[in-house]
This record gives C-alpha cells, sequence and structure tokens, in this order.
C-alpha cells in the first residue's frame, strides 16, 4: 500500500474516531437530560393534580375526566395519590393502573420522599407530598412519546452527521495527502531518470526547509558524492589504460624485434633485459594501484591498532634499503621522549608503512645525493615527522597537483615514475585524519611533513 494511501485511511480513522466519540457524547448527554427532565416533568404535573385535587377541591371524577378525554396526548401521566396508610385517594385510571403500587414502595417512598423508575417503558416517579401538615404519597407515569421522538431524530441525525462527515473526511485526506506526498512523487519520478550518463541530474529541493527538501538535499549531495567517484574512476581507468599501454607496447616491440631476424646473443640478452624492465615497470604499476584502492577503502573496513611511528619508519627504511642499496636513509628525534604514547597512533601498519616508503623512495630518487633525512618531534597533541631531501625541487605551480593520481610534473624526465606515490601517500594520511604539507624550492630540495593525533 503506498504511503498516501496509508495516511489518508489513518487520517480518516483517527478523525472518524473522532467524530464517533464526539457523536455518542452529545447523543448519550442529550438522552441523560431528556430522562431528567422528563421526570421533572411528571413530578410536576402530579403535584399540579394534587393542588387541584386538595386546594381547589376540584372533584376527582372532573379530573378523571380530564384524563379519559386527553389519554391520547404525548404528555399525559396517569396519577395516583395515597395516604401513608396505603389508602387510595385518587387515581387518573383505576382500571389501566400501569405502576401497580405495592405497600413495599409506599415504604421506600416514605423511607427515601423520593424515587425514580422505569416499567414497561413507562418513567414512573414517586415522592412524598405535604398538605396542610398531612403526608401524601404520590406516583406519576407516563411515557415521553415527544422526547423519545427527539432522540430518534437526533440519532438518525448524528448517524448521517458521522457517515456524511467520514465521507468528507476521507476525500480532504486523499487531496491532502496527494499534495503533501506531490514533491516526493516528483522526486521519485527525477530519480528514476538518473542513470551513470546523466547522473548530473538533480532532485528539486523545494523550499529548503522542510523534510521533503532535506531528503532531496540529502540526495542532491549523495549524487555529488556519487558523480565525483564515478568522474574519479572514469580518470583513474583512463590513466590506467594509458599508464599500462606505455609498456607493454614497450615488451611486445622488443619481443617482436627479437623474433623478426637471428640476433646475436648480447642482442638477446639486451632485449630480455628491456622487457624485464618493463615488466617490472607494470609490476610496481600494478601494486601501486592495489595500494591506492585499498588506500580508498572506508575506514571502517580497515583494521586499525595501536603502532609505534618509529617502528613503521625504521620497517620502511630497511624495505627501501633492501631494494635500492645506494639510497642513504637518516631517521633521527627531535627530541627524546619519555612515553610511548607520544609516537603511537591508531592506525593500519602496511598501509603507513606504505606511505613512509614512498616519501623515501622520492626524496632519494629526486635528490643528486640520494639522500632523504627523517626527524620525528611531537607536541601534546601530534606527532610530526618531516621527509627532507636536497634534490632539485617542485615548482610552485605545481605543488597543488602533486598529490593528484598520475600526475607528473615538469621532474619526471629526472627520474621514473608512475605518479601514484604522493597520491597514494595523501589517500593514507587522510584515511588516518592526518595532515601532510610540502614546502619545497626549485634546487633547494622539498620537505614533506606528516602530522597525526598520537594517543
Amino acid at each position: 500500500m503506498k504511503i498516501r494511501h496509508r495516511l489518508t485511511l489513518l487520517f480518516t480513522a483517527i478523525m472518524g474516531a473522532i467524530l464517533l466519540a464526539f457523536a455518542f457524547a452529545i447523543y448519550f448527554s442529550y438522552a441523560s437530560n431528556r430522562e431528567e427532565e422528563f421526570y421533572r416533568q411528571l413530578r410536576q404535573q402530579a403535584i399540579t393534580k394534587a393542588n387541584l385535587l386538595f386546594d381547589a377541591q376540584v372533584d376527582p371524577e372532573i379530573l378523571q375526566t380530564i384524563y379519559r378525554n386527553t389519554r391520547n396526548s404525548h404528555y399525559q401521566e396517569e396519577v395516583a395519590i395515597y395516604d401513608t396508610g396505603f389508602n387510595l385517594l385518587y387515581h387518573d385510571a383505576v382500571d389501566l393502573d400501569f405502576v401497580k403500587e405495592t405497600a413495599d414502595m409506599m415504604a421506600e417512598i416514605r423511607q427515601k420522599q423520593e424515587i425514580q423508575f422505569k416499567q414497561e417503558g413507562l418513567q414512573v416517579v414517586g415522592f412524598l407530598f405535604s398538605y396542610q401538615g398531612k403526608n401524601y404519597i404520590i406516583t406519576a407515569a407516563a411515557y415521553d412519546e415527544n422526547g423519545y421522538t427527539k432522540l430518534w431524530n437526533l440519532r438518525l441525525s448524528l448517524v448521517v452527521a458521522l457517515v456524511v462527515g467520514i465521507i468528507i473526511i476521507f476525500l480532504t485526506g486523499r487531496f491532502f495527502s496527494r499534495q503533501a506526498l506531490q514533491p516526493v512523487a516528483a522526486m521519485v519520478d527525477k530519480a528514476g531518470r538518473i542513470t551513470a550518463t546523466n547522473i548530473d541530474l538533480r532532485l528539486p529541493e523545494g523550499n529548503g526547509k522542510d523534510e521533503i527538501s532535506e531528503l532531496a538535499i540529502t540526495f542532491n549531495q549523495m549524487l555529488d558524492r556519487l558523480e565525483g567517484s564515478l568522474e574519479s574512476q572514469r580518470h583513474f581507468v583512463s590513466n590506467v589504460s594509458h599508464e599500462l599501454r606505455t609498456p607493454l607496447a614497450a615488451i611486445i616491440a622488443e619481443l617482436e624485434l627479437a623474433r623478426s631476424q637471428k640476433r646475436t646473443s648480447e642482442a638477446y640478452e639486451s632485449a630480455i633485459d628491456n622487457a624485464l624492465s618493463d615488466a617490472r615497470k607494470l609490476t610496481r604499476l600494478s601494486t601501486g594501484m592495489l595500494d591506492l584502492a585499498k588506500a580508498s577503502y572506508d575506514q571502517a573496513a580497515i583494521k586499525f591498532k595501536e603502532v609505534r611511528l618509529d617502528e613503521l619508519l625504521l620497517d620502511a627504511r630497511l624495505q627501501v634499503l633492501r631494494a635500492n642499496p645506494d639510497y642513504h636513509i637518516h631517521i633521527a628525534f627531535d627530541t627524546a621522549f619519555e612515553d610511548d604514547n607520544d609516537i603511537a597512533i591508531l592506525g593500519n601498519e602496511y598501509l603507513l608503512r606504505t606511505a613512509f616508503s614512498n616519501l623515501m623512495e622520492n626524496g632519494c630518487k629526486f635528490s643528486p645525493a640520494r639522500q632523504s633525512d627523517i626527524t620525528i618531534g611531537f607536541d601534546a597533541v601530534q606527532t610530526h615527522i618531516c621527509f627532507k631531501d636536497q634534490g632539485i625541487g617542485i615548482p610552485q605551480e605545481e605543488q597543488q597537483q602533486v598529490f593528484e593520481a598520475f600526475y607528473r610534473g615538469s621532474n619526471r624526465s629526472y627520474a621514473e615514475g608512475n605518479g601514484i606515490g604522493l597520491s597514494l601517500t595523501h589517500k593514507i594520511v587522510k584515511l588516518h585524519k592526518g595532515e601532510i604539507s610540502l614546502v619545497s624550492e626549485p634546487g633547494l630540495g622539498t620537505t614533506f611533513t606528516l602530522s597525526f593525533r598520537h594517543l
């Protein structure tokens, strides 16, 4: 069931229940008031007849004649008057005698002074009446035909009003639910047209104040992130295909050239060496891309634990020197530390080691002395690691782009690379909620500074 149908039915049910409660309250209140009012009328009519009998000395036969002639009146009551000894003094219609008074009834009236009850559809009242110092017991009974007719008409009116009201409420609720959810329907229609080819489309955000607008804004923000991710993937795939194509083409060319005719063993060895060199480039490229993909994971998907930065730096140094024996890497502390927590953070060992290795390799690779100097310092909140070299430096206009994947600046002719290392390092630092900055002057070297919040 659609939301607007559920809202319509829920609104109709709630309002219908409220109307029904009001209808019951009105009906039972009117019924109670009618009953009390008719008992008062009965008592007053009985007192009037008693006054005619005792005070005006009207002959009882005349009163009975009047009763018989007006018996079909809506409010014609049957009155009986007794003394306290249960002796009948007057009765409107002894032949009918609806009430059929008993000694127990008389005793109850004397005790309570007034009683009210219903008998065979009639309302009956019995009470004590005093006249000239004497007490009399009077009973009066009648059927409130007019009152019951009005009560029936009221009940019919309430039922009709309730049915008509529920229909109006249902139609009104249907209209307002459709109006209220119209922006959602527009959002659904617009979202259904958004695909990977037109992900730049956005949902209408309305007035930007209500909950539906907040939903549209949140959805558009998600689309912004998806569009950025897709754009990054397209850029990544484009760069990867370009980077892979070059060494693969070189390997194929070398092998085809070697196979085209008989050559000396030295020529074959040269072709094999060239092919191996290109294959190693492919290996480094694939490893870098895998690390870049791993660094792009959500933090919740990566295992973090307490690690010491100095130990990771030593491991990274050993790894780099094992692959490049001619490199020179020096690690030193700015100040001595007393608490291990000053150089410990929550992080992923593999990713941090990869980031440190990339910075060490970059410092040595672009430095004539093949040297990188690393210093570790800390303050009350963060641990700072500086990677400094005396290399060729990075021009000012290129410093904002060095962290982009596959970007290679004007120094690409100085050393081989694929433009992944610094981008990967930047992602790893951000994944650890750290900061990375660089200071560089062409010809004077470059310093990368990493800052992490320590334990």
